[in-house]
């Protein structure tokens, strides 16, 4: 063939169980070679008139050695290792024909090596021959029919090699390379990293999901915020979509600025301010935006109160009528200055009867006049940005779950307003178990993740404390409305918890153990791929989105500053 020469073989398949890793070595293979298989299906009943005569002839030899035996004086019983082994094969193969649906084919496997010189071609062959025999199996150079085994490999579909070996459905399959389920849908879709089975692309629209909100799981060093992050950079040039970040750990800033997105660094000593009594009248027909503000106010006070039973029925009910009476400027002529703050809520409580209205002051006071009164101001930063990132980092122990709190609600008004332009809400949280510990920050987020589809919200939630995550009694409800899972490498006694959980077979949890960075598993509904994502070290955006403390050197000489440069 011109410069190339080449050399046909076939497969002599002596191996009584046949296994699919055979299949990918050959075709993972650093070289010239094409796999053919022909395959010819055989009457079931031919077949297992076949196997029956094979049957008798073996039955028949055992009587001759039986007879030999006793001519020559010696135990009849002793008959030679092959016949057993045989008649034993030939009666499970008639039982699989004739019980378990088995049915029976005529199997060539022939390869086809070239190369540009022949010392080059015997060392692919020889190669070849080698994991033939991992397999228990030989490959044999076809002697004086090369030419038939060429045109049997052309793509013309026909066997001029008359080598069979027959072989029942299951053995069969394990030829057939076309069981790897793939993942690639056209549209909106965002990359989400290789098959690591086929190397393909793995493209996904969360949007088609009968639940869109998902969960990136995995150990510290897993690759679980570089997942999320790659996702974020994807949807943000990919769709139109809203994206907000709730972070915890101050480490998405640098590609929140990269887009030109807003990073609101709330801190004791930050002059960016949210106000948690922001509302959004752009609400639904069917709901009330002072009820829905009501239930927040509730959360938020019960998340300062504390206490081991929450708020009392009657602390309830006071704040709840509060919050009707505080919103009463606003609602009447909506402007800015009308908007109430925290201080506001605070004063009505005051001048409430009731003593438990004064234990609510008292409680809510250190956030209004105290050393915590972060949050009692009026919003001052863009929150109508398409990339908003929240940096929480250097808010107390005390005020970072009411922070990841507030932001929830800021998140809230974000999607209303987006609903109404028809516009999807992409939500990420880090550090998601922080949010779960607490009874009321866990049914606020609950919440969210069972309203958020039908107000075109996305939420994400990613976190490296699985046991943390699964101590939470809501956490039933957060896996059972997340449809889109990233499950990378996970520690031995969350493995065994997330299999249970998720149904995930032993094989498929090879994946998630000891598993490099970037590698694991993505559920996208009812079908779980493995997958691997190796991002280029050397492109600015894996300065950008990594978060390895070796890396900010890096990030440096890319003119990326630091978190408290604006």
């Amino acid at each position: 063939m011109g410069g190339t020469i080449g050399a046909v073989s076939y497969l002599q398949i002596l191996a009584p169980e046949l296994t699919d890793k055979m299949l990918a070595e050959f075709l993972e293979m650093d070289c010239n070679l094409m796999v053919n298989l022909h395959i010819q299906s055989i009457d079931q009943m031919k077949a297992i008139k076949l196997v029956k005569s094979k049957v008798t002839d073996i039955n028949r030899m055992k009587i001759e050695e039986q007879k030999k035996a006793v001519r020559s004086g010696y135990d009849m019983d002793i008959i030679p290792s092959d016949l057993n082994t045989y008649g034993g094969e030939a009666k499970r193969l008639l039982e699989d024909l004739q019980s378990r649906n088995e049915r029976m084919f005529l199997v060539t496997v022939l390869f086809l090596n070239t190369a540009q010189t022949k010392q080059e071609l015997e060392n692919v062959v020889f190669q070849t021959a080698g994991i033939a025999q991992k397999y228990n199996c030989a490959l044999k150079r076809l002697d004086y029919q090369q030419e038939p085994g060429l045109m049997s490999c052309l793509p013309l579909g026909m066997n001029l090699v008359p080598i069979k070996r027959a072989l029942t459905t299951t053995s069969t399959a394990i030829f057939v390379p076309f069981t790897t389920q793939e993942l690639f849908m056209g549209g909106e879709s965002i990359y989400y990293g290789l098959n690591a089975l086929s190397n393909n692309l793995i493209m996904a629209d969360r949007k088609k999901l009968k639940n869109p909100n998902g969960l990136i799981l995995g150990t510290p060093g897993s690759g679980k915020s570089f997942a999320a992050k790659r996702e974020i950079a994807n949807a943000f040039i990919v769709t139109r979509d809203d994206i907000i970040v709730c972070d915890p750990e101050g480490e998405y800033y640098p590609l929140v600025r990269a887009f030109h997105g807003q990073v609101i660094r709330i801190s004791p000593t930050s002059h960016d301010y949210i106000n948690p009594m922001d509302i959004n009248l752009d609400y639904a027909d069917d709901d009330d935006p002072l009820s829905l503000k009501s239930d927040f106010i509730l959360s938020l006070c019960e998340l300062i109160v504390g206490g081991k039973n929450g708020l009392e029925p009657v602390e309830m009910t006071i704040i709840d009528r509060c919050v009707r009476l505080v919103y009463q400027d606003y609602l009447s002529d909506p402007v800015p200055e009308n908007m109430p703050i925290l201080e506001d809520l605070y004063n009505l409580l005051r001048e409430q009867k009731e003593q438990e209205a004064q234990r609510l002051a008292t409680s809510l006071e250190i956030y209004v006049n105290g050393s915590l009164k972060v949050f009692n101001h009026r919003t001052n930063v863009e929150l109508n940005n398409r990339m908003v990132c929240f940096d929480i980092k250097d808010l107390g122990k005390q005020l970072k779950k009411l922070g990841m709190l507030i932001v929830q609600d800021q998140v809230w008004n974000r999607v209303t307003i987006n609903r109404s332009a028809n516009k999807s809400t992409r939500y990420y949280i880090d550090e998601f178990h922080l949010l779960l510990k607490e009874e009321q920050t866990a049914a606020y987020s609950v919440e969210i993740w069972k309203r958020f589809r039908k107000w075109g919200g996305i939420p994400t939630g990613i976190t490296q404390n699985v046991k943390d995550l699964l101590a939470s009694r809501e956490i039933e409800n957060i896996f059972e409305n997340s449809d889109l899972i990233l499950m990378l490498n996970q520690a031995s006694g969350d493995r065994q918890i997330l299999a249970k959980q998720l149904n995930i077979s032993p094989h498929q949890l090879s994946y998630v153990t000891n598993s490099g960075e970037g590698e694991g598993l993505v559920f996208y509904g009812s079908t779980i791929i493995p997958f691997k994502d190796k991002f280029d070290n050397s492109l600015m955006l894996y300065a950008l989105m990594t978060s390895k403390p070796d890396e900010v050197e890096k990030r440096k000489r890319l003119g990326i500053g630091e978190r408290d440069e604006e």
